[in-house]
């Protein structure tokens, strides 16, 4: 790309799940192993929430802004080829998206050393998480775990939404059906008392979301997934301000790798942080 390029020179515009494949292979670059069949459910929540800019007709920008319901929305996949950073490219494709968000709270998982540029966009610091990473190593789950089949998905709705700053129907259906996603519940006394998504991804498997009403419960999925892994080592992404999440990770052998920094541009509605094990995904919140 010549050095002559201009900002003028950036078409921006929303993207199909075909043209966001680049998208993915530009994030696996970056080292974030994204998910392999991710797309369909992104894309089910929100498929107007996907921009893409281009330079000479060449992919060269990128940033989700996705919308869940009226007030929330979150942002991600914020990318800038490496071969045209630090031209305004990066800068006006964000702008671009979050106007999608309109006056809604928007949420982002970003690497911390960016966190000075976030806040001159509004957004505070809310938490930081950890990726931990490996295979963990745990005595195998008892019968309360129950691999769950498409027909039962429905129990897990409620469960989620009171785990999650929004409702997203349209994302969970998607998510829990997507062919290669695994999802595993604990069921106690007939009550869902935790429950956990195994997906493959390009390096490892992704764990998204552990959601759990205790520790035993996330001990437990966490042991369900891992046998149902078979040695193949897990990624969870952690709330670094759920200390008992922390400890279970340690505990389990699991260790952290890359740090994000979870923030919004305000107050998000009440929701039962303490049940976040692992967040779902860093690219949808």
């Amino acid at each position: 790309m010549p050095d002559a390029v201009r900002i003028d020179d950036l078409v921006i515009a929303r993207a199909t799940p075909g043209e966001w494949a680049a998208v993915v292979d530009w994030a696996a670059a970056e080292g974030w192993n994204p998910g392999a069949r991710d797309l369909t459910a992104f894309f089910a929540q929100d498929p107007d929430g996907f921009f893409l800019g281009r330079v000479n007709g060449e992919p060269a920008t990128a940033v989700s802004v996705v919308n869940y319901g009226d007030e929330f929305a979150f942002l991600g996949f914020y990318l800038v080829r490496p071969d045209l950073r630090g031209r305004g490219f990066g800068l006006a494709t964000w702008e671009a998206g979050l106007k999608h968000a309109g006056d809604r709270v928007v949420g982002l998982d970003g690497v911390p050393d960016q966190q000075d540029n976030y806040r001159r966009s509004g957004f505070e610091l809310a938490y930081g998480s950890a990726r931990f990473i490996g295979v963990p190593r745990l005595p195998l789950p008892d019968n309360s775990v129950t691999a769950l089949a498409p027909a039962d998905f429905a129990v897990l709705h409620p469960y989620d939404s009171a785990c999650h700053p929004a409702d997203r129907p349209n994302f969970l259906t998607a998510w829990l059906n997507e062919p290669g996603h695994r999802t595993f519940a604990r069921i106690v006394d007939g009550t869902v008392t935790g429950y956990a998504t195994l997906r493959p991804a390009r390096e490892s498997l992704r764990v998204g979301p552990l959601f759990a009403d205790t520790p035993a419960d996330a001990r437990q999925l966490l042991a369900a997934l891992a046998a149902h892994a078979a040695g193949m080592p897990l990624a969870v992404d952690v709330p670094l301000d759920n200390e008992a999440a922390v400890r279970l990770m340690e505990e389990a052998g699991l260790r952290p790798s890359f740090e994000t920094a979870r923030m919004y541009t305000g107050p998000v509605r009440p929701y039962a942080r303490e049940r976040v094990f692992g967040v779902t995904t860093l690219e949808l919140g």
